[in-house]
């Protein structure tokens, strides 16, 4: 995951909805069934949909009253716990 990315798809969230993003994982979940993909381009989707389903964790956190900054990091430092 990357949070560059994650905060750039929160300020399309903030901008837009956060509907547009839960349709975009779905279109990425149906193009990763397709055939002939390589491993090279399911590994992009995969993460972009991580960084996607990042966004909207942090967007829930923030929506709850956390501060954007401090809901980024308490998510990366989760993220970074179960990778340990």
């Amino acid at each position: 995951m990357r949070l560059p990315i994650i905060k750039h798809a929160l300020e399309f969230i903030e901008a837009n909805d956060e509907d547009w993003v839960h349709e975009t994982i779905e279109l990425l979940e149906h193009m990763a069934d397709a055939k002939g993909l390589k491993d090279e381009e399911l590994e992009v989707i995969g993460e972009l949909m991580s960084n996607f389903y990042g966004a909207l964790d942090v967007h829930k956190s923030v929506k709850e009253g956390t501060p954007q900054k401090e809901a980024l990091n308490n998510f990366m430092k989760r993220v970074v716990g179960s990778i340990n």
